[in-house]
């Protein structure tokens, strides 16, 4: 899972080495650190890495990766290492807003919505809705057809718990 080699669903085979035209802006570096972050949790997921031993390792391979000089390596830190080390906590806040077990969501939804709700819970400087619109790009990005729409589901509820004055102030206009 490789966000700078992934190659476009619509490039077509007569589109074989040609360089890719992005339409938009370019992502921000914040943007990277979460897709670098969301690349670590799913290969930490992965693995299974209950006792968080791996961890270190995932962080390493992760920073080799081509175009992760692009991303914000303070915010992919506190994301990444944060997400690892509050898994429990953060999985107990996702799973009331769940309509399955955690066990059975794709390893993709699954960190995107460790990765949101890390910081809804830890970065209060970044509004929530900001939070939720980053994860559902992200979602977009590497999940499946509509596990953006499930990803918005649930950290919308979770935004509400963990930031009932800045939910109700947005619900309330």
């Amino acid at each position: 899972m490789n966000v700078n080699n992934a190659s476009s669903p619509k490039e077509s085979s007569a589109d074989a080495g040609k360089p890719v035209v992005r339409k938009g802006p370019p992502k921000s570096a914040r943007r990277r650190s979460r897709e670098f972050a969301l690349q670590g949790l799913y290969e930490w997921l992965l693995s299974r890495d209950a006792g968080n031993e791996n961890a270190g390792a995932v962080d390493a391979h992760i920073r080799e990766t081509p175009g992760f000089d692009k991303a914000d390596a303070e915010h992919y830190q506190a994301l990444l290492h944060g997400a690892i080390r509050e898994v429990g906590p953060l999985r107990a806040a996702i799973t009331p807003h769940l309509d399955r077990p955690i066990v059975e969501l794709s390893p993709v939804e699954h960190a995107v919505l460790l990765i949101g709700a890390y910081e809804l819970a830890h970065h209060v400087e970044i509004p929530y809705r900001v939070v939720i619109n980053e994860a559902v790009e992200v979602a977009k990005s590497f999940g499946g057809t509509d596990g953006f729409k499930y990803v918005n589901g649930v950290l919308d509820k979770l935004g509400v718990d963990l930031r009932p004055a800045e939910a109700g102030q947005r619900r309330s206009r």
